[in-house]
């Protein structure tokens, strides 16, 4: 049982005592879940409001708190104070101290992780890059995110279904076979692969500015790929591949892997389902010769299923897949990482889903996020400012590097670690605020090692490993007085959260809060180590404090996975 929840089932307990006839007051989970934590450290380690018990008990929550505070007995765990209507908790330091640590050496890598999850399944639709189109830096958000919340998840116990929805549907393909069949050639496109597709595409756009008849063409051959022509579907697939291949250096680089690529193509003959059941439960409406489901008593526009030549829209093929999802994989939620600026699009689709009676409508959610601009310029893939994410990537390599070498002349394996701190710094950077927020991109606070920064929060980790190195000491009985110290307990209460913190993040798809969790923890670690010798002259003293240095490595290393960063031994 962990400290939060021992001191929600001695409140339990205490409450019980002290109000002995009073129905309706919250069990341990519910004080559990109301349980804070006070913004300054002298006001106590947990606090919990007494102002949920003030209309069942019919008491001001001032007089409850100290009613609460006279009945407690268990000054073994906490003492406890009561301060205008709050329960303030100040735990026993030493006894905190040996439980956390004899906890988390218990559970290893494993610590913070659940079954909560066992038996459920979670579909996540992340990164859903574009065919015959770079990876750039617009897609790492809805990559790093699903990437983070599905090892959140795995963390957890749930089955998990990583999708990369591939954009591979649309006239512009058949643009794209159009151009290859006038300027191209398979030689060309298979020397310059994807960045070959772009040119002959800002090429057709060029010619067809000059000759409006292309458009045609264009149409022409992408008919011809829904009509299953040979010709067009082996190009149309030989372009795929091409930019899979591309892609999975990006991917590889990242650490990134997915269970399904079934794009926007896989829909195509799964979507007459979904015509025909919105005509069946009447659903759907003509307007200016689209159909339409009306969704104006629900406060949006309607949700266009078919234009006016008869041909699907993004919306059919993402009721599409959801239905698709629940029959094959009967998913409990399914999380779509997307942009914001989709956020009416996903209301729509998953309010046309529950009109059509489907319960599990609900399981459905938009994880949105922000924009991502580079050192202050916005991107624009029309204006030609586009930054390509594998040479982001690389670049990041070679400057952390350049840094290493600086700093860290002897290392042995500097390429090694220059990959881990370049990637960890760009994943660290996109996983740092809350996903919501925008992101500026700046090398110059990427690649920090000082300040909170992917390569702190690594070197706070070679750091914790340097000091496990040097310690050579036999296994003896923790020395728990040791770390009743301030810098000690701070890092400690860090420490025996970061479970709560993992839950947290799942519970709002938000993997910055594990970030944030782990820059934390290297901060108190840092003070502890700069405010305590860590390798004391005193064995038992010295043996604490390794030990403190154990669990924060331990739990270091498990947060920068959750949230897709390696940790070096040495840096």
């Amino acid at each position: 049982m962990d400290m939060m929840m021992r001191i929600a089932a001695l409140s339990e307990e205490t409450m019980k005592a002290v109000y002995p006839e009073v129905q309706g007051l919250p069990d341990k989970q519910e004080i559990r879940g109301l349980l804070a934590v006070p913004p300054d450290p002298k006001m106590g380690d947990y606090a919990f409001p007494c102002f949920r018990l003030a209309k069942p008990l019919r008491q001001a929550p001032v007089k409850i708190a100290q009613a609460m505070v006279d009945g407690w007995i268990h000054s073994d765990v906490a003492r406890v104070e009561a301060v205008n209507g709050y329960l303030n908790f100040f735990l026993q330091r030493e006894n905190f101290a040996r439980e956390t640590i004899t906890r988390v050496l218990e559970d290893g890598l494993q610590y913070g992780s659940g079954e909560e999850g066992k038996g459920k399944t979670v579909c996540l639709d992340y990164s859903s890059i574009n065919i015959a189109k770079r990876f750039h830096i617009g897609h790492l958000s809805t990559t790093m995110i699903g990437h983070s919340l599905k090892r959140i998840y795995d963390y957890l116990g749930y089955q998990t279904v990583g999708i990369n929805h591939l954009g591979d549907w649309g006239t512009q393909f058949g643009k794209m076979i159009c151009a290859y069949k006038k300027w191209g050639s398979r030689e060309e496109v298979e020397k310059g692969g994807v960045d070959e597709l772009t040119r002959l595409y800002v090429k057709f756009h060029e010619e067809e500015e000059k000759d409006p008849s292309l458009a045609d063409e264009g149409r022409y051959w992408f008919k011809k790929i829904e009509d299953a022509d040979e010709e067009a579907l082996s190009i149309f697939n030989w372009f795929k591949e091409l930019t899979l291949k591309d892609t999975a250096k990006v991917y590889e680089l990242l650490g990134v892997s997915f269970d399904s690529y079934a794009g926007e193509s896989f829909y195509n003959d799964k979507m007459g389902r979904v015509i025909e059941e919105l005509k069946e439960k009447q659903l759907m409406t003509m307007s200016e010769g689209a159909s339409v489901v009306d969704l104006e008593k629900e406060g949006m526009p309607p949700c266009l299923i078919l234009k006016k030549d008869g041909t699907t829209l993004y919306a059919t093929r993402d009721l599409a897949a959801a239905i698709y999802r629940h029959d094959t994989y009967h998913f409990d939620k399914c999380l779509y990482v997307v942009a914001y600026q989709q956020d009416l699009h996903f209301r729509q689709v998953f309010k046309v889903l529950e009109k059509m009676g489907y319960e599990w409508a609900k399981d459905c959610v938009h994880v949105a996020f922000g924009m991502i601009s580079f050192e202050g310029e916005a991107l624009s893939t029309r204006k030609g400012h586009v930054v390509i994410l594998e040479d982001l990537l690389k670049q990041a390599v070679e400057k952390a590097r350049e840094i290493i070498e600086e700093k860290s002349p002897m290392l042995e394996n500097k390429d090694e670690v220059a990959r881990q701190v370049g990637i960890g710094a760009v994943v660290y950077t996109d996983l740092s605020n809350n996903r919501i927020k925008d992101i500026d991109f700046h090398w110059d606070r990427a690649l920090n090692f000082d300040g909170e920064s992917g390569p702190y929060v690594q070197y706070t980790h070679a750091r914790c490993c340097s000091v496990l190195r040097k310690a050579d000491m036999e296994e003896q009985e923790l020395y728990a007085e040791a770390l009743t110290d301030d810098e000690a307990q701070s890092l400690l209460r860090l420490i025996s959260r970061f479970p709560d913190v993992i839950r947290e993040a799942a519970r709002k798809y938000e993997p910055s809060m594990i970030t944030r969790a782990v820059t934390d923890i290297a901060q108190a670690y840092n003070k502890f180590y700069y405010e305590h010798r860590i390798l004391d002259d005193d064995e038992r003293v010295a043996y604490a404090r390794v030990a403190l240095t154990k669990v924060t490595r331990l739990v270091l290393q498990r947060g920068m996975y959750l949230i897709g960063m390696e940790a070096p031994e040495r840096m």
